[in-house]
């Protein structure tokens, strides 16, 4: 995590050189470092997870002890888990271009996902807490957690080193008192704060009080409250620190699973240990920050400090795929060892049991597997733990990595996700951007609609610490620098005095006057990396401000999966990664001009750096108004594009692909950073903005059909098919392969002598797909392809298995279906212009220019005015000037202002080619060869083909399939369904009064069936057919008779719609008489 130089070295603007550069193609020597730093959170978390505790087959050395006699090591294979690609772990790690390709990957791999059942898969990475730091809560549901309750409470989530986190509370009683709540195997438990405070020190109960009064001596309501938590321990007879622990361990022995033989004490100690502080080593330390959450619960309580809002960025951390892999091989260890005990303690039950090597290991294999928890949490995104880890959710924490595009790709890796619980949620708090997440956060990058605000992207110079430090020579330089240790007293009272906290640990109190200089100190070894302090340490200092504040102190974090950013330290003039909390302290400036002496002390590196990577993509972003722009986040990630260059070898159930993709001629230089060219997602079109013929009325747009015939996004869609002849047949019988039969009819020479089709073959509807043979019997199957759209055979590969000894059993099938655009394709600018193709226009019907140029697209000018993408109109000058002087023109945001405008900066350049100044022409009608009156403007804007198509989505239906129950017809594409004629739909041909069209569509076309019903009774399930007549009998037809009226002279036909018989026979089972009117 170098601070330094990375954004140093940007490019001076985007350049076409490297496009006609002969070395272009060969691979470099090094992978670009731009791509590798995007997945490095994911990456780096896992290798530290790795270097934790964990081999690539769990291998686990188990040392075991009777009655504390050591008897040595076993080592014990305990499964297989999941690596991810690009870790330490991997085959891939620190391998060169070249190399890669030989292994059939990417170029520019960048890793940082796991491969499961052959899915590319990505852990989200989730927002948290922030770890180990009190957080003061106001919260009206917690007066319901019983009488006495009140909204106010401070909560920690405790996170130790190794990842295992609990969430612990505070909460503040009417009567002034504190109860501690904490979660421990996913149920809550309560008790005084007094009896934790008692347990944890071997303190007088006055040395207690003194400790917890400090800074509010004076304060006589806090007294008493202090002496009331102090007096209900004693009420219970519990004086000593030996007779509290004995209490709390005999009330809590029962929840926490220990053996008999555990006593009450050892029992109260696991409790502390496991759930009170975790990440505090000693007692005491535990004891002083309990002490400080309490003086902090009380000024909350009392309105001296303010609540501190959860869902903002400053008391939060991410969680990283490393951490949650760590936490989860843990559990599961722990689990694996209590399988075990249950396994010794059954044995015991039968035959007597002699603890040796042998035996153990015998006992061992009996425990449970890891390989099928982990596989499981991969592939399905599901949690199944008992303790929760200390989470909110457990489902959806692992997303299927898209290949769609590379810019969709990209962005599963910068996502961060609130959780899924947030979504269900009514309030929109939740969702709301705040200042505070400037610069971490994009205000762009995010889904409309259900997701929105919930799922965020990180900015492109956003960071997650990976690293983790130890912190043991930290305490002594503070202590240097003035800082008064936590057992002594400072010179001055304690209200005037700032307490200093270091990840949790309560180190000391530090003078009013001396904390600005400690705070100053500490950053300035910071960034020049001296005194061994880490430079993603974040330093917070809290000011006391004499009002409702938040509460004051001087913070030090050092931990793990806090957010950070460089920005530029304008005293020393150096890079300085900050945090999100102490950049709410700071006087950051954006531009030089705004830069104040004395006030601003950091500058950002540049003006764009509170953008996404996909949101740094759009041209001139800062011209147009804000929704556009993110909508252009979201259909950036749905173009046809080229998503990888391994096409040959990959097998993903669906890649799109387009056949003639171009480098923008205008676009922001970050486009080059990430050298975005090896996967272009569009094509430069020539677009007239003219409203012309009325088919491009609401957004539809005309296409040149000369261009479309010249190959204009064309595109085609790679779809894969995995066939495997094992699942054809049952359990031990291995008699299929694939082949024909010599001479099968079916056949025609469409399939080869193995029984798959050729490679380049074309396939039609009904044509044979692939054979295969039954050795036994000798019968051969043909299976035929059944897809109504014709396609092409691209390349077929034969499939083993993981460990690879599989047999020829599995194929795959990978076809090429040509998408050219049709009427209906959706297309899109960069600017969220987004609209569909309405009609292919012959080239001499179009209008065109005095030199003869005809455009390719007509957009209609009625879309600018309202959604105002100024953005685009400033392309596509730009874009036409760069075609004219073969240029690439810089289209980063904020680079032009009012003084510095673009509009005369490429009108300049247009007038110097000897176009008009403002981008307009003069056109000719294509019908009447007549001028048009009005100038049309005409430029060059970089145009995106979607990956909604028609070929899709159309749907048909005459007669099908029918739903079993109601008879209705069955909806939904694949199954050849209907489209419903909803109750808006019914409400339309009401309002027309076409009561005749209405009664076809919802009875005729519907179900439509012909019952009996008994004119007398009005039952409709009465009436029922005779039994049929003695073979002798000469009477053939049978009648229907009411078995209520006996008489079939009253039975009657109706036409009802089926469903309804099927209510009536529903409400008949409910005990229910339905009786009808027959008039």
């Amino acid at each position: 995590m170098d601070p330094d130089g990375r954004w140093r070295h940007l490019p001076s603007g985007p350049s076409l050189k490297h496009l006609t550069d002969p070395a272009y193609g060969i691979p470099r020597e090094q992978q670009k470092p731009a791509l590798q730093e995007l997945t490095r959170a994911h990456v780096e978390s896992f290798n530290y997870a790795v270097r934790e505790g964990l081999s690539h087959a769990v291998q686990a050395d188990i040392s075991w002890a009777v009655n504390g006699i050591s008897k040595g090591i076993i080592k014990q294979f305990l499964g297989y888990v999941p690596i991810m690609v690009k870790s330490k772990l991997c085959n891939l790690y620190n391998l060169p271009p070249k190399a890669l390709i030989q292994h059939h990957e990417e170029a520019e791999e960048m890793g940082g996902y796991f491969i499961i059942n052959g899915i590319e898969k990505v852990i989200r990475m989730l927002i948290m807490p922030r770890r180990n730091f009190p957080i003061a809560m106001v919260r009206p549901k917690w007066k319901s957690r019983g009488p006495g309750y009140t909204q106010y409470g401070v909560s920690m989530h405790c996170v130790r080193e190794e990842h295992s986190a609990v969430n612990m509370n505070l909460h503040y009683l009417e009567n002034g008192t504190v109860m501690l709540n904490f979660i421990y195997r996913k149920e809550l438990f309560f008790f005084p704060l007094g009896f934790a405070l008692k347990a944890l020190v071997s303190f007088s109960d006055y040395q207690i009080f003194q400790e917890l009064i400090k800074g509010k001596e004076e304060d006589s309501f806090f007294r008493n409250s202090v002496s009331q938590m102090l007096r209900i321990v004693m009420e219970e007879g519990c004086s000593t620190q030996k007779q509290v622990l004995s209490y709390l361990g005999e009330r809590f022995r029962v929840k926490l699973n220990l053996p008999d033989w555990y006593p009450n004490e050892h029992a109260a100690e696991f409790l502390f240990s496991q759930c009170i502080c975790i990440h505090l080593k000693s007692n005491t330390e535990k004891f002083y920050v309990l002490c400080l959450m309490t003086r902090k619960l009380f000024a909350l309580a009392k309105g001296e400090c303010m609540e501190e809002n959860p869902d903002s960025l400053v008391n939060q951390e991410v969680l990283t795929p490393g951490q949650l892999y760590l936490m989860f091989l843990k559990e599961k260890l722990e689990a694996w060892l209590a399988s075990v005990k249950i396994a010794i303690d059954k044995k015991a039950q039968k035959t007597n049991v002699s603890l040796n090597t042998e035996n153990l290991m015998k006992i061992f294999t009996l425990g449970t597997d890891l390989t099928k928890p982990f596989e499981y949490l991969l592939a399905t995104g599901n949690l199944r733990s008992k303790t929760g880890l200390g989470f909110l959710q457990d489902s959806g924490l692992c997303v299927v990595a898209d290949k769609l595009n590379f810019i969709r790709y990209l962005s599963h890796f910068r996502c961060v996700h609130r959780g899924a619980d947030f979504a269900k949620m009514r309030t929109t708090t939740v969702r709301r951007l705040l200042p505070e997440s400037w610069g971490f956060l994009c205000p762009v990058h995010t889904p409309d609609g259900e997701p929105c605000g919930l799922m965020n992207h990180l900015t492109t110079i956003c960071e997650v610490v990976t690293q983790f430090v130890y912190t043991a020579s930290i305490p002594a330089l503070l202590c240097n620098l003035g800082v008064t240790p936590v057992d002594g007293a400072p010179h001055r009272p304690y209200s005037e005095c700032y307490p200093v906290l270091l990840d949790g640990v309560m180190v000391g109190w530090a003078d009013k006057e001396l904390v600005p200089g400690i705070a100053d100190s500490l950053r300035h070894f910071k960034v020049l990396r001296e005194k061994r302090i880490p430079p993603w340490m974040e330093v917070v200092l809290v000011p006391m401000t004499g009002k409702p504040s938040l509460y004051p102190g001087l913070y030090l974090f050092t931990t793990p999966c806090r957010l950070v950013r460089p920005v530029q330290n304008l005293e020393l003039g150096k890079e300085e990664l900050i945090g999100t909390m102490e950049q709410i302290f700071m006087n950051v400036a954006v531009f030089e001009d705004e830069v104040l002496a004395g006030v601003t002390t950091h500058q950002e590196l540049f003006p764009h750096s509170l953008l996404s990577v996909i949101a740094n993509f759009i041209p001139f972003s800062d011209h147009n108004q804000s929704p556009r722009n993110m909508y252009q986040c979201q259909m950036g990630k749905q173009t046809m594009g080229f998503p990888l260059l391994t096409f040959q070898d990959r097998s993903d159930n669906k890649l799109y692909r387009l056949q003639t993709p171009q480098s923008p001629l205008v676009r922001p230089y970050m486009y080059d950073y990430y050298d975005m060219d090896n996967y272009p997602i569009g094509t430069n079109a020539i677009v007239a903005v003219i409203s012309y013929t009325g088919y491009d009325m609401e957004d539809a747009m005309i296409v040149n059909k000369a261009s479309w015939e010249r190959g204009f996004a064309h595109g085609s869609v790679y779809k894969s098919e995995c066939i495997d002849l094992s699942e054809k047949i049952k359990q031990g019988d291995d008699s299929l392969v694939f082949g024909v039969k010599p001479g099968d009819p079916r056949i025609l020479q469409k399939l080869d002598d193995d029984g798959l089709p050729f490679i380049g073959a074309q396939l039609q509807y009904g044509d044979p797909y692939y054979s295969y043979l039954n050795l036994n019997t000798g019968e051969s199957f043909v299976m035929y392809y059944k897809s109504k759209e014709n396609c092409i055979v691209d390349n077929i590969k034969v499939c083993s298995n993981d460990t690879g000894n599989g047999k020829f059993k599995c194929v795959c099938i990978t076809m090429r279906v040509p998408r050219n655009p049709t009427i209906g394709d959706k297309f899109a600018s960069r600017h969220g212009q987004k609209g569909i193709l309405s009609r292919l226009w012959p080239v001499e019907d179009m209008p065109f220019t005095e030199s003869g140029m005809v455009p390719d697209i007509l957009f209609n000018p009625h879309g600018f005015p309202s959604r105002m993408t100024i953005g685009m109109l400033i392309e596509s000058m730009a874009g036409k000037s760069a075609a004219l002087h073969g240029l690439c023109h810089d289209a980063t945001p904020f680079i032009f202002s009012e003084e510095n405008s673009a509009l005369e900066y490429f009108g300049e350049m247009l007038k110097a080619a000897g176009y008009n100044y403002y981008g307009t022409e003069r056109l000719y009608s294509g019908i009447s060869g007549l001028e048009l009156d009005a100038d049309i403007f005409i430029g060059v804007v970089y145009y995106q083909r979607l990956r909604h198509m028609v070929s899709d989505k159309f749907q048909v239906r005459t007669t099908g399939a029918r739903d079993k129950v109601t008879n209705q017809p069955i909806g939904g594409r694949n199954v050849q369904g209907g489209i419903r004629f909803g109750e808006m739909e019914r409400d339309a041909l009401l309002a027309h009064g076409t009561s005749f069209l209405l009664h076809d569509r919802l009875f005729n076309c519907s179900d439509r069936s012909v019952a009996h019903v008994c004119v007398k009774c009005g039952s409709l399930l009465s009436p029922l057919l005779e039994k049929p007549p003695p073979s002798w009998s000469t009477m053939r037809n049978r009648k229907y008779s009411c078995t209520l009226c006996n008489r079939s002279d009253t039975i009657d036909t109706v036409s009802v719609p089926y469903v309804f018989r099927y209510f009536v026979a529903e409400l008949a089972a409910m005990n229910i008489k339905v009786k009808l009117d027959i008039v």
